[in-house]
């Protein structure tokens, strides 16, 4: 595999994120100021990867395998704040984390059209990637979430049915001092609680997560993504408003029982050629719970 004269691959399993899959890597670069950790395998058209949170590339460590031997240059990296990648003091608006995402692509020289995968926050990075480059954007898979601008806002609010975790983990230094030390206790209640298929967590699981959840700088780092969302929202609804839709084929993918269609329904107004897939007997972790179903939609729709 190619890699760019100032990136550092490293074979080594003894990260955060644990071992990587056979015939994947890891790759450090530094992109848009910070350092990014990825895990890279695969040749082929560049499938690029984007987990949520609270988890890190290893959210599609079942899918990529999956993805390389049907011809995909795969790259899953940990986004900023996360896994190996800088905990930095800022700069986790959707927008800086788009370019994040950019930069890394231009390290690893992949500078034409990239199919993006975003799952969680990671697809609120995917679409604002696709809405500032859409020329670069070959198709948008968004998975499991509620963007901001279309849909987020209502679910933020617990008067009207919606969560209460956005208003907490949105709060300065509260949930830091809440969660430090009861970390892998959360994190368990957390993926029990959001997963339909809860056996996709084990205990060692969750553990390898926590690693990556441990302690003050990991948790505000991590809440960094939620305490700019309402940001994100007036960033996308300025978009629309200007008239502007996605122009590349777009795919919603929801858990039958958490998002269900709910997500291809707000991108309806301003994706033209929008598909929708609902995975059977699947929880908010979709790529975790049914990997092959998953899959098997996904590459469809990649082809």
């Amino acid at each position: 595999m190619n890699t760019p004269h100032d990136s550092a691959p490293d074979p080594v399993s003894d990260r955060v994120g644990g071992p990587v899959p056979d015939g994947f890597e890891h790759t450090t670069v530094t992109a848009n100021g910070i350092t990014l950790h990825a895990v890279i395998g695969g040749s082929g058209a560049p499938v690029l990867l984007l987990h949520g949170r609270p988890q890190t590339w290893r959210a599609w460590r079942h899918v990529m395998p999956i993805l390389a031997e049907h011809g995909y240059r795969v790259i899953a990296p940990d986004l900023r704040g996360l896994g190996d990648s800088t905990r930095a003091p800022g700069g986790y608006d959707k927008d800086t984390q788009a370019e994040d995402m950019r930069a890394l692509l231009h390290r690893l020289g992949i500078t034409g059209e990239v199919r993006l995968v975003g799952h969680d926050i990671g697809g609120m990075v995917a679409f604002a990637y696709a809405r500032r480059h859409p020329q670069e954007v070959a198709r948008l898979a968004l998975v499991e979430l509620a963007l901001p601008g279309f849909g987020l806002e209502r679910a933020m609010n617990p008067a009207t049915g919606g969560s209460f975790h956005f208003g907490l983990f949105m709060t300065p230094e509260v949930p830091e001092l809440l969660l430090d030390g009861t970390e892998n206790a959360f994190l368990t209640w957390w993926f029990n609680r959001l997963a339909h298929v809860t056996a996709a967590f084990p205990p060692e699981e969750i553990t390898a997560v926590t690693a990556s959840y441990t302690g003050r700088e990991a948790l505000r780092a991590s809440f960094g993504h939620y305490r700019t969302l309402l940001q994100d929202g007036r960033m996308n609804q300025a978009w629309a408003e200007s008239g502007a839709h996605l122009p590349m084929p777009v795919l919603a993918v929801g858990g039958e029982h958490n998002a269900g269609t709910r997500l291809a329904e707000a991108l309806r107004p301003i994706a033209p050629h929008l598909s929708a897939a609902v995975i059977k007997d699947s929880g908010h972790f979709v790529p975790d719970e049914h990997p092959e179903d998953f899959a098997r939609q996904l590459i469809a729709f990649l082809t």
